[in-house]
């Protein structure tokens, strides 16, 4: 494709304070990978987290206004929960306790919202940042987590990833139930929801398709992804992708790893290329599939089986 993609950036004019703070929680995350096996990496990546973290509290103010083109796409609901995350993710990689003040303390009453219930998604961080299992909500006909229709995987990989997650500090901290809602749950009753929604997501489902494209015999074959449905050496703009947008045929590069949106509540699912409602792959998507099957294999309380 040889379309314009111009770069836009976050400064302390045009502040972008989920950005910042998104790219510290995640960078946090990654120094507690690498702060074992390479500690001058590691420190660096310490050091940048901080100052990221500074830069986002400092200069308050969303991405989405001061980048008004995505407004129509990605258009933020607020920030504070994106800061709420980074300083839980920096309380985690550093210890101190002013990361733990600032969360539940200084700005927990204003931004947490902690009696609500809500959701894990790319705009809304404050389920991750409490760690709250969401377990007692709608699903689909045939038991996949329901919340809406836009990008519904979106919402049941990241509930499945939380309880698999929590399943894990139950056996790492001998808690031996969870109370929720009146009812009991012990850490396999968590790990087999997660098992289960992993299950749906990869084929056992009653269409029998895997929405992580590449995986399995069945998967969509026209994801609404402009790199996949265009082919590589067009010479296109970016108004000319109309003509592979409505076209009949499979998606010229398959976007393997992608997890789409998903099904409908009736368990249903249309792969057509415009269908962007179930059809859309996303960055946050695939990185919440690749969370929960990371923690399925490799956590402390996968069963024997596995």
């Amino acid at each position: 494709m040889t379309e314009r993609r111009p770069l836009v950036q976050i400064n302390t004019s045009f502040p972008g304070t989920e950005v910042a703070a998104e790219t510290a929680a995640t960078i946090a995350s990654t120094y507690l990978v690498f702060r074992k096996i390479d500690s001058s990496y590691s420190k660096s990546l310490l050091k940048h987290v901080e100052q990221l973290f500074n830069f986002a509290d400092t200069y308050r103010g969303s991405y989405s206004a001061s980048i008004p083109q995505v407004q129509g796409f990605y258009n933020s609901s607020g920030y504070a929960d994106e800061l709420l995350w980074a300083a839980t993710w920096l309380y985690h990689a550093t210890g101190d306790l002013d990361y733990l003040k600032y969360v539940t303390e200084q700005n927990g009453s204003a931004f947490a919202n902690w009696g609500s219930p809500s959701w894990f998604s790319w705009d809304d961080k404050h389920a991750a940042t409490k760690v709250n299992l969401v377990l007692n909500v709608q699903s689909c006909q045939n038991g996949l987590i329901w919340v809406e229709e836009w990008n519904c995987l979106q919402h049941a990989m990241s509930s499945a990833f939380l309880a698999v997650l929590y399943s894990d500090y139950m056996v790492t901290s001998q808690t031996e139930m969870l109370y929720c809602d009146g009812k009991i749950y012990k850490p396999e009753d968590l790990r087999s929801f997660s098992i289960s929604q992993a299950d749906y997501a990869l084929g056992k489902n009653p269409m029998k398709m895997s929405y992580l494209v590449g995986y399995g015999g069945n998967y969509p074959q026209q994801v609404h992804h402009r790199g996949s449905s265009i082919p590589v050496d067009a010479d296109t703009g970016c108004r000319d992708g109309f003509k592979w947008l409505y076209s009949p045929d499979p998606n010229p590069n398959v976007a393997v790893g992608a997890l789409v949106g998903g099904p409908f509540q009736n368990d249903s699912y249309m792969d057509i290329r415009n269908n962007s409602k179930q059809g859309e792959p996303s960055t946050y998507n695939s990185a919440l599939i690749v969370a929960l099957l990371s923690g399925l294999v490799s956590t402390s309380s996968v069963p024997k089986h596995l």
